[in-house]
């Protein structure tokens, strides 16, 4: 398979569920769900009514408050990488050792048992570090697929205004990859708060062509200074990452294999999960590429919304869905649940971001989001 369509690797049929949804039916999921976090967190020694945080969507957050964030990812854009120079040269700020723990263990954090708990841990550590590091005093907001799939361009999001997370690419000729379709951009942008931010890092799985030029080391972690490229559009979006979409992820996945592998389902020609629609809706340099598509400011709210979709999920039979796993440790010993001899994955299993985290953690503490190192919900 192309190196280009890495994310295509996490392929298992689609289960092709429809139906009309009528109003906004994945927050009456949520709301559902919630007395349940709420009798956990009465039980919960670290989780208060107190302490807890609460993320919202970037359409339902003030102006204000959406500078705030921006404005802290803008600071750890400007503060220095903690990483060793000489094996990541390439990693200039503290947004980049992000970056760079992703593509690290890329391969043992997709298709595996831990995708939705490392998943979880990393998008709150970098929640933490705009915080600790940089002032912030908000939550991660997340992206609504559903919401604005008809036409992503023109959400708050990507409307290229003060207050999103800048726009699509400049319309450029181009190709795009076998799972997504050319889009409306291609280019640098042009619009934003991130017009001017370069990526450094990568490419090593460019989703797009013409490709960006090669790194100058073949793992990526060399210094490989380029504009941030997207190509927005609503090609996927309008098929595979609708309101009616989510619902039926939610509600008809009954076990934490089936839901996590349909979220990351990528059938040519038949179907494609929530997960890789949002990533092939930004799409372009290096939103993407599968090992550094964190590089694109955008990820954090994508990954919000993937992170709500499990919270959903685990709260319509909270008991039953925290403290449960399945899949092996390596994306490359087969698809989901381990195949060709992979090791199984375990609740036991450390899951370490080295220098975005905060410490070790096993991942039994990171299936709840009211305990062990969480203490938030969704509103």
């Amino acid at each position: 398979m192309a190196r280009f369509s890495a994310f295509a690797l996490l392929a298992v049929p689609w289960l092709l569920l429809a139906g009309l949804v009528s109003g906004d039916a994945v927050l009456d999921l949520q709301n559902k769900g919630r007395p349940s976090v709420d009798a956990q967190i009465a039980k919960s020694k670290t989780c208060t009514k107190a302490n807890l945080q609460v993320r919202r969507e970037w359409g339902d957050i003030s102006a204000t408050d959406k500078k705030a964030y921006i404005a802290a990812m803008l600071c750890i854009f400007n503060k220095p990488s903690k990483l060793d120079k000489t094996k990541f040269p390439g990693a200039k700020s503290r947004y980049d050792d992000f970056v760079v723990v992703h593509m690290n263990q890329t391969l043992n954090i997709h298709g595996t048992g831990s995708f939705l708990s490392w998943h979880r841990y990393y998008t709150w550590s970098f929640e933490r570090i705009l915080r600790e590091e940089c002032g912030y005093n908000g939550t991660q907001p997340y992206w609504d697929w559903g919401r604005w799939s008809a036409d992503p361009e023109k959400s708050p999001i990507f409307d290229g205004s003060e207050t999103s997370l800048s726009g699509n690419g400049k319309k450029t000729a181009h190709r795009g990859s076998s799972f997504a379709p050319a889009g409306n951009g291609g280019g640098c942008i042009e619009t934003g708060p991130f017009k001017n931010i370069t990526v450094h890092l990568g490419p090593v799985s460019p989703a797009i062509d013409p490709a960006p030029p090669r790194n100058p080391r073949t793992d990526g972690y060399g210094d490989n200074p380029r504009c941030l490229r997207r190509d927005i559009s609503n090609n996927l979006s309008s098929k595979y990452s609708r309101t009616q979409d989510i619902v039926a992820l939610i509600t008809s996945s009954k076990n934490i294999g089936t839901f996590q592998d349909t979220m990351q389902a990528v059938t040519p020609g038949g179907g494609m999960g929530v997960h890789n629609a949002g990533h092939y809706t930004i799409a372009g340099d290096p939103g993407g590429d599968f090992y550094t598509s964190p590089n694109d400011p955008a990820f954090w709210v994508h990954h919000g919304m993937i992170d709500r979709t499990w919270y959903i999920w685990q709260t319509q039979d909270f008991a039953a869905r925290q403290q449960v796993i399945a899949g092996g440790t390596s994306m490359n010993g087969g698809f989901g649940f381990g195949g060709g001899g992979a090791k199984m994955q375990s609740l036991e299993d450390p899951v370490d971001l080295g220098v975005v985290g905060n410490k070790v953690w096993k991942i039994k503490d990171l299936v709840s989001t009211v305990d062990g190192p969480f203490c938030y919900v969704y509103e």
